[in-house]
């Protein structure tokens, strides 16, 4: 099983949080490049923290929405959405030819950022902007499986991988819940091990409502910049590693 973090989501290195020990606990990290959050130094140093630790480099492209930090939904025709997202790979692609020569060192997969994310699951035109730009690049993408990017990946010939959110609530038909919503992101360690474990080993998930709802996952996620997110990590790694759930990069 996988286990990433969105990272990278800094303009300063003061307020890099616990990037740097969040890249020792997952396997895969998808790093902000530029339109929500980071810069040329943030990705510079994220691929080089990617590289010393054995972790997978994803790109994290977001609508271009630096003040709402890529939590706004945008209405943005299928050609500058394209044009937007490759972009972002190339600036994160150009931050790893810097990082040094590591063959190690180059981008494996792109999951798109925030209101991008969520809008993808449900909106057939952009979601196929996102397939049509993943393929250019000739990157797999991450997202919620059965979703409408989900369709647009198979149709263009995109590899998927599929992912779940340990620190985000679920709604029954399985979706995720708008942050704006009471519950949302959840922020409990504990409960949060307890939930990947149940998610790995059942393919369940309890939604917002109480009901269980099937979940398929090749990934799970810890935000970056959820409160405790680090302790949160920790947590579900050591779970998963005494459920013998063996950790390592999909991609």
């Amino acid at each position: 099983m996988d286990l990433n973090s969105d990272l990278g989501e800094w303009d300063l290195p003061a307020d890099a949080g616990d990037d740097v020990r969040m890249f020792g606990l997952v396997t895969s990290a998808n790093i902000a490049c530029g339109f929500h959050a980071g810069n040329a130094e943030s990705m510079l140093a994220s691929v080089r923290s990617a590289a010393d630790n054995g972790v997978s480099l994803g790109a994290h492209p977001s609508y271009r929405d630096r003040e709402g930090f890529g939590r706004r939904d945008q209405e943005v025709d299928a050609a500058t959405l394209i044009a937007d997202i490759l972009e972002q790979v190339e600036a994160l692609t150009h931050a790893a030819d810097s990082a040094g020569d590591s063959a190690d060192v180059r981008i494996r997969y792109l999951k798109p950022h925030g209101a991008l994310y969520n809008r993808i699951a449900v909106d057939p035109v952009q979601a196929d902007a996102v397939a049509l730009a993943a393929r250019d690049a000739g990157l797999p993408l991450l997202g919620l499986a059965g979703t409408a990017i989900h369709t647009a990946a198979d149709g263009h010939g995109v590899q998927f991988f599929r992912e779940a959110f340990v620190d985000r609530a679920y709604l029954s038909d399985g979706r995720l819940v708008p942050r704006a919503v009471a519950g949302a992101v959840l922020t409990d360690p504990a409960a949060v091990a307890v939930r990947a474990i149940r998610m790995v080993a059942d393919g369940a998930v309890e939604a917002i409502d109480g009901t269980v709802i099937r979940v398929e996952l090749d990934s799970l996620c810890v935000h970056g910049d959820t409160p405790g997110a680090f302790a949160m990590a920790a947590a579900v790694r050591e779970h998963l590693t005494a459920a013998e759930v063996e950790l390592r990069a999909f991609a």
